[in-house]
């Protein structure tokens, strides 16, 4: 019976091999244009109307939204998965649900995986798995960035664990694949289950508001285990995920948006982690002063001022690209240039308590200083911190092992390192953001600096608490003594005379002491001791 069945698919292949052969070239030509054409229209007109009738676009239309004109170049068009259960082998569609392949980003190399939710709602196969991960593959051994459009209902349930098997996949090439290329990840539709975890491991997620979702379990199951009611949007939304939770870093109006902010981001990464990142041409001068910087520290201590505008008065043409905006809003980073060469922002925000490092914060930016060590991005770092947030809920939280996460941040980092003290820089704060201790490279204050162990109210209070006690005029002798102690101590050229400060400048001198500095420190050479990596406080 085999062999029959063996030598009757046979003379069915040799017919068809007939049947082509027979084919004009013209013919064959035409044949190959109109698998094109269905494998371009996904699960069909019906399912892309239903697409977009959800407010989203199609796999291919946001490739073209991302990518550089007609540079896209499709690998893998006609994949089809191999499942014959569950009645799956009477429905195939070429290219079984992800679109992939490679284009460019202002004439630079980008490697992308579209998902298609018009086929099986974008699900994972194991063909679908194969595709992405050949991509990856080739993103890793060409060094370039990979760039995921995730629009995808999860594993495919009809081909069990061999889907979970390609998500693992996946997964492992997304970690082997962290620090030497940038990896963006863009949710553009549901994100459920294991899937959450690929974009977990990249370097920036994407989300669009009202339309995208992540979670681990949906609502039903959230309602049956813990019986909280609470909807997508709730659990998952790009709200959440962005100003909450923090999984996310950035936060779309629409998915025209989401794109244009990928281009962007991309503009300031290098390809991979022995490149540079890309230089980028600014009639912006080099020499350029802002005397607003001069007056923008307010006299009072406990007066707060926006850090946004000192970054924007000093950097390239005012533009600051912040990374993780809705997120623990009391630190800043982001992505800026400075005489047109990239580097990366963590600022204290005094506006939002204070500017106090707390668990959120901590954690924020010591990833994004991670991130640009890893490649090659410069970091600069504007200080005004009172030091640790206080209270029970951050000590029993973990501030400790937080707090250390920025400091290894900083300690391990390799890249050029330049620090301004623009106002406080009290207790171990000091020493965690980017001081000259732990190799800071060129570490610059304002003259409104104040370095101490701790406040200077709270330092008298301490120091002198027996005289205060004392004394009938209290009052008088506390602001003496504050007066002096901010003079002996609290104040930036006690530093300076040691060495710890390289320089006392200016406000307005700032933009081009930092390029000067960036110029001085392009060669910069500097490495960690061997060892297969270290254990940084998860």
């Amino acid at each position: 019976m085999t062999t029959t069945n063996s030598r009757s698919a046979e003379t069915e292949t040799a017919r068809a091999a007939s049947s082509i052969h027979a084919e004009t070239t013209a013919e064959k030509i035409e044949h190959l244009r109109s698998l094109r054409e269905q494998a371009t229209l996904g699960g069909g007109e019906r399912r892309i109307d239903a697409q977009h009738g959800k407010g989203k676009l199609t796999a291919r239309e946001r490739l073209e939204l991302l990518l550089d004109p007609s540079s896209f170049v499709e690998i893998d068009r006609f994949v089809t998965h191999r499942s014959t259960d569950f009645g799956l082998a009477d429905e195939k569609y070429y290219g079984d649900g992800v679109v992939t392949g490679y284009g460019t980003v202002d004439g630079r190399t980008v490697y992308v995986f579209s998902q298609d939710f018009t086929v099986f709602g974008g699900s994972l196969s194991e063909a679908h798995g194969e595709k992405i991960c050949k991509v990856m593959d080739l993103a890793l051994k060409n060094g370039a960035p990979m760039v995921g459009l995730n629009d995808s209902g999860g594993a495919r349930i009809q081909e069990g664990v061999v889907s979970l098997g390609a998500y693992a996949e996946i997964f492992l090439r997304n970690t082997l694949a962290s620090g030497v290329i940038p990896q963006i990840s863009a949710i553009l539709g549901p994100c459920a289950g294991g899937a959450v975890y690929s974009p977990a491991i990249t370097d920036f997620t994407f989300m669009v508001q009202d339309t995208s979702f992540m979670f681990v379990t949906g609502p039903d199951v959230v309602k049956t285990v813990t019986h909280e009611e609470i909807d997508f949007e709730g659990l998952g939304g790009a709200a959440v995920h962005n100003s909450t939770s923090g999984v996310a870093h950035f936060n779309a109006p629409n998915e025209v948006a989401a794109m244009e902010q990928v281009r962007r981001l991309l503009a300031f990464l290098p390809s991979n982690n022995v490149d540079d990142p890309p230089a980028r041409a600014t009639a912006d001068p080099s020499d350029r002063m802002d005397d607003a910087l001069n007056s923008i520290v307010p006299d009072q201590a406990n007066r707060g001022y926006d850090m946004h505008r000192v970054i924007g008065a000093i950097v390239d043409d005012g533009d600051f690209m912040e990374v993780h905006e809705q997120y623990a809003r009391n630190i800043l980073v982001g992505f800026a240039h400075l005489g047109g060469r990239s580097v990366g922002i963590v600022a204290q925000q005094p506006t939002v308590l204070a500017g106090v490092l707390d668990i959120n914060a901590s954690v924020k930016a010591a990833r994004f200083v991670r991130f640009c060590d890893a490649f090659n991005v410069p970091i600069v770092t504007f200080v005004d911190v009172p030091g640790f947030l206080p209270g029970v809920g951050q000590e029993h939280g973990g501030i400790i092992r937080h707090g250390a996460k920025l400091l290894y941040a900083y300690c391990e980092a390799t890249v050029p390192k330049l620090t301004v003290i623009t106002r406080k820089a009290y207790g171990g704060a000091y020493d965690v953001m980017s001081s000259k201790h732990i190799r800071g490279d060129v570490n610059l204050a304002w003259p409104t600096a104040e370095i101490a162990v701790m406040g200077i109210e709270g330092a008298v209070n301490i120091v002198f608490r027996q005289e205060l006690a004392g004394t009938e005029d209290a009052a008088g002798l506390r602001k003496q003594l504050e007066m002096d102690y901010r003079e002996r101590l609290a104040n930036p050229y006690v530093a300076a005379a040691r060495g710890y400060l390289d320089d006392v400048i200016e406000p307005r001198e700032t933009r081009p002491r930092l390029i000067s500095a960036l110029q001085m420190l392009r060669n910069k050479r500097d490495t960690n001791p061997p060892k297969k990596h270290g254990n940084i406080p998860l």
